[in-house]
Parts: structure tokens; sequence; C-alpha cells
């Protein structure tokens, strides 16, 4: 598994994340034309400059903002408005415009949504209201995007972070002085560990905090990599600390031992006596929905003899506060019960095999670098059942034998 680790122990921004990226292998040229596919090239320059912070090397990157004269309002007195502040609806139709891969577009208006929602929340309004200041403005519009286009570039199977370094003291914003985090930072960063006051400064923008709490799968503590790139992005300010931002990436070093695999996740579990059965099946829906790993029910009776039934998810810790949410709004429960799980798998992996009536997904275990047991996918046998009119057992039958000979 191809793992991506932003290592923040000194926070995030979005220059911070695009020279990380560039650093760590995504091809200058490479970031600049897909860019220049947003059609707001003449709003801005994009750069990158190898340099060093506290002995510390690494790319900073440099988004300068062009004078743009449909960038203004002139009034009537000759003197200019500020820049004209976008909306979230605005954004994303420079993105969904453009010829960036459908991915990229898809993570970035993602990553603004997080901006939006945060927004929205902390100044009592809709995201749709949501007018945005220094997020709307043409650099983080290429932070995003850049960091959107980056990713999916590097095309790793999961995203991790470790805690993340906000900082201390105050920070000047356009309403007024707050401390650090500022409240929109604060509000993103909601659910994610975070670690506070190594500097007397701001650490992580509300950009960077956007592109953690859109992209990231699971924070933790430094994972077991086999490292194979390492690049630093590195920040403006000065601090006792390098103010840098690490990314790695790298395989992912199983826990296991022969042809086992093993993992920890979380089992969440509630009882309900008093529900429609009938809801159920939309409650699961929302559950895989959150990121939920698994989710099964458990007939139970419970106290005085009453049937009822165990609902169960496995998931992380990531999604681990959506799954309680959804369990607490869509069913009675009044509590819920947490407890940390360790998985022991099989080693996998899922081959596409191309057989007389089309292409099918088959889980095979792998066992001494060989085939060992294997399983179709029932998705893609219904499929093939439905399209050629075939019972699902007649079908199983007549793929068995071609399945097992090109495995």
């Amino acid at each position: 598994m191809k793992v991506l680790y932003f290592d923040c122990f000194s926070g995030i921004s979005g220059d911070m994340t695009l020279g990380a990226m560039v650093d760590v292998g995504v091809p200058e040229k490479y970031l600049k034309e897909e860019l220049q596919k947003l059609h707001i090239d003449e709003e801005f320059s994009v750069w990158f400059e190898k340099t060093q912070k506290m002995g510390i090397t690494g790319t900073r990157a440099h988004v300068e903002l062009k004078e743009q004269t449909h960038n203004h309002r002139e009034k009537e007195d000759g003197h200019h408005h500020h820049h004209e502040h976008r909306n979230l609806h605005s954004i994303s139709h420079i993105i969904e415009g453009s010829t960036i891969s459908p991915r990229a577009k898809e993570w970035a208006i993602k990553i603004f949504r997080e901006v939006a929602v945060a927004e929205a929340k902390v100044h009592g309004t809709t995201v749709d209201k949501v007018h945005f200041h220094e997020v709307g403005a043409t650099d983080s519009i290429v932070d995003i995007v850049g960091a959107a286009i980056c990713l999916d570039y590097l095309d790793v199977d999961r995203i991790m972070a470790s805690k993340v370094e906000v900082g201390g003291g105050f920070i000047k914003c356009a309403h007024g002085t707050f401390p650090v985090p500022a409240p929109a930072t604060t509000e993103i960063l909601k659910g994610i560990p975070c670690t506070y006051g190594k500097v007397d400064s701001e650490t992580t923008t509300p950009t960077g905090a956007a592109i953690l709490a859109a992209m990231v799968d699971e924070f933790t503590g430094q994972p077991e990599l086999t490292v194979d790139t390492i690049g630093y992005g590195l920040g403006y300010k000065n601090f006792e600390i390098p103010n840098v931002l690490r990314v790695m990436t790298g395989e992912m070093v199983q826990e296991g031992r022969g042809d086992y695999l093993r993992d920890r996740n979380l089992l969440i579990e509630c009882n309900l006596d008093d529900m429609n059965s009938e809801d159920y099946q939309h409650i699961m829906d929302c559950l895989f929905k959150a990121g939920a790993l698994d989710v099964y029910l458990t007939p139970i009776f419970m106290k005085k003899n009453r049937p009822a039934s165990k609902v169960s998810i496995l998931t992380d810790e990531t999604h681990k506060d959506n799954c309680i949410a959804i369990l607490f709004e869509h069913t009675s429960t009044f509590g819920l019960r947490i407890s940390p799980v360790e998985k022991v798998m099989l080693k996998r992996e899922i081959r596409i095999i191309e057989t007389a009536y089309g292409p099918v997904n088959v889980k095979v275990e792998l066992k001494d670098g060989t085939a060992g047991k294997w399983k179709m996918e029932y998705d893609d046998l219904r499929s093939l059942a439905d399209k050629f009119n075939l019972s699902l057992r007649s079908l199983r039958l007549q793929l068995n034998d071609e399945v097992k000979g090109k495995l």
C-alpha cells in the first residue's frame, strides 16, 4: 500500500503544501501546466525556489498576484475598491470549467467546501452566502487546486498525517484580533488531533487545515513505512523551530507473520429495541457513506426478555465521529460503546479476470507468493447474471473453472 504522510510538526499552509509536493517529486512543469487549465493565469504567476530553513533544504512556493483591472472596481472619486471576494459557487465554476483531471476537480472543490462550511458556521450564515476572504483570493485558489493536482499526480492509496501544530499567541484577521488558531481554522480542525504553543505565532492556516480535513484518511503517529521519497515545503516565517512541512511517501509496512496481516480499528456498538426494522437499511447506508468499514446487525434479547438488534460498526479513528453522529441522529439510542479491536487478515489482492461473459473482480488470497483461496465479487456476478438472463448459481458454475485457470 502506497502512503503519503504529512508530518505537521510545524503546522501547514497552502504554499508549504505546494512546496512539499514539488520537493517530494511532483514535476514543477507539470504543476504549472495544470494550473494554467484554470484559465485565470492572467491573475497569477507561480514559481519555486530551492532554499534552506534553519539548515534544512527544501522548496519554497511563490504565488505572485498580477494587478488586473477586472479585479477592481473604480469609485467615482478614482479610488479602488478591494478585490472582489469569490464565493463557493464561482470558485466551483472556475474549477469545473477547467480541464484538470476529474479527481483533482472533485478534491479541490471538497477542500474549498471545508472552508465554506467553517466560515458559514463562524459567521452564522449559509454556505451559499459565504464570500471568501483570504481563501477566495487567487493565491488560495492556486494553493488548493494545486494541492489537489499534486495529490492526484502522486496517486497514493492512503493519505496519513501527524498531529497538527497550530501555534500560539494572537492573530489579526478581517474581523479583529483573535487567539491562535483563527476561528475558521478552529472550526475546520474539529475532530483532528492538534498540538499548541510550540511558537508564538500562527503555524496552521485555514487553507492548510482544509487540505488535511478533506484529504487525510488517518491522523496517527509516524507510521511504519518503507520510505521512498521525502520532501520539505518551506514557510516564510522564521520560528524557534524549522518552519517546514515534511512530506514522505512510501510503502506501508504491514504488521503480521507469514501470510497474516494485522490492523487496528474501532468497534462501535449500540442496542436497539424500539425502532422500525424498515429503518435499518437506511442507517447502514448512511454509516457506509460516513466511512464505516463494516456494519452488521445481531439479534439479541435485552432486559425483560425484549427482542432487540445490536448494531455493530467497524471503523477507524478518522471516521469515528462521523459514525457516532449517524447513530445519534438516525437511531433511537441514547448511548453507545466504543472499543479497540485488532483485525487479523489473510494477505490478498483484487484481480480483474476476463471471462467469456465479461470482466470479473476476484479476491485472491496470497499464500507464499501464489494464489490460495479465491472468491468472485458478488456485484460483478449479479450484473453479468442480469445482463445475460442467467441465475447466479448457473453463472458461478460456468465461470469457476475459467477463473481458476487464469489465477
